[in-house]
């Protein structure tokens, strides 16, 4: 069961960053480099953590690399140690659901609260296999939803899954993060429609569309009511760097949407800046083959990675989107937190 202060927490809507994976040059765990980055994202005001995610490399789940419980048990014990930080902790959970319920388990014994559900390994399977895998892992650890976009995941997911999750009653949200503006609408409605979407959180995981996701007030229909929607937060990949900025601009949305203020064309240009950043970041240009890569190069600009390593050799930087990076950084520094990271990395790395 799910505290109620958590709960109460990612409905409210939070920044939370995808923690990435710190390496040394043997490719193996620099745990100091990994708490400096826990210990960034804390400071800059993130609400929670999202560890064993997508950007901390689905590789640390395979027994033989050995680093799954290793790599949570770091976050969970610095977030820990944190003056005045309480953060929702959140494991990417994977595998088939022999390895899912072997993980949700793991994360429970670390103190993690939620687990966001990758049904990779289930490509193929029909809906009921799906719900069934989700009503398991569900019955360890409440559950957040995760639509990973199909470039990488290989999988749509219709509107039929969504309808039949949000009814597990351990579902308590769901990162939407299609990268794609039908699908994403697909989850909306089965959750608008659903009778419990103040029940579910939802964050916007769409890294190419983050302000208009968390501005647009959506509004649904099934006939004979309105069932109004709101994306809370954001769970990201472009939001374990620069985090900091990412505090002030979701603060900045909420007073928006708080006060049913204007939305200033101001933030709808910056909202395309940071599209165009996330662009050079995610390697959008190559199917996103070097976005892990890629966030680590911002992180080490900023001297908190040594590295843009990968325990999968494949996954590297492409010819040229390190000069993107630095080309983004030169004509939009406002979207940087240089500056803050600058006067924190030692105390970080200490």
């Amino acid at each position: 069961m799910i505290e109620s202060t958590v709960l109460q927490k990612l409905r409210s809507g939070c920044v939370i960053p995808a923690h990435p994976l710190a390496l040394d040059g043997h490719n193996k765990l620099d745990a100091r480099r990994q708490r400096a980055l826990t210990r960034y994202y804390l400071a800059a005001g993130a609400g929670g953590l999202a560890v064993g995610v997508h950007t901390t490399q689905f590789a640390i789940h395979e027994p033989k690399v050995g680093l799954y419980r290793p790599v949570l048990e770091l976050a969970a014990q610095t977030a820990g140690e944190a003056t005045g930080s309480e953060p929702i902790l959140i494991a990417g959970i994977l595998g088939k659901t022999e390895q899912a319920l072997r993980e949700a388990q793991t994360a429970v014994e670390l103190g993690y609260h939620i687990g966001l559900l990758s049904l990779t390994a289930l490509k193929g399977k029909p809906i009921d296999e799906l719900i069934d895998h989700a009503r398991c892992v569900s019955e360890v650890i409440p559950v957040m939803g995760f639509y990973l976009q199909s470039t990488i995941s290989g999988m749509v997911l219709p509107q039929e899954f969504w309808r039949r999750f949000v009814e597990l009653p351990n579902v308590v949200g769901i990162k939407i993060a299609p990268f794609h503006r039908y699908q994403t609408l697909d989850v909306l409605e089965a959750v608008a429609l659903s009778g419990r979407a103040d029940d579910v959180a939802l964050y916007t995981g769409n890294d190419d569309n983050i302000f208009v996701d968390l501005l647009t007030p959506h509004m649904f229909h099934d006939g004979r009511r309105e069932a109004p929607l709101q994306i809370a937060g954001g769970l990201l990949g472009q939001w374990a760097c620069w985090t900091r900025r990412a505090v002030e601009h979701l603060e900045t949305i909420k007073q928006i949407r708080e006060t049913n203020g204007p939305i200033e064309s101001e933030l709808l240009t910056l909202a395309s800046q940071l599209t165009l950043a996330n662009k050079a970041i995610f390697d959008a240009d190559n199917g996103f083959v070097g976005c892990i890569p890629g966030i680590s190069y911002v992180l080490m600009r900023q001297g908190l990675l040594v590295n843009t390593a990968s325990l999968d050799a494949s996954e590297t930087l492409s010819p040229g989107q390190a000069e993107r990076i630095d080309e983004i950084v030169r004509r939009y520094p406002h979207l940087t937190d240089n500056e803050f990271v600058r006067a924190n990395a030692d105390q970080w790395l200490a």
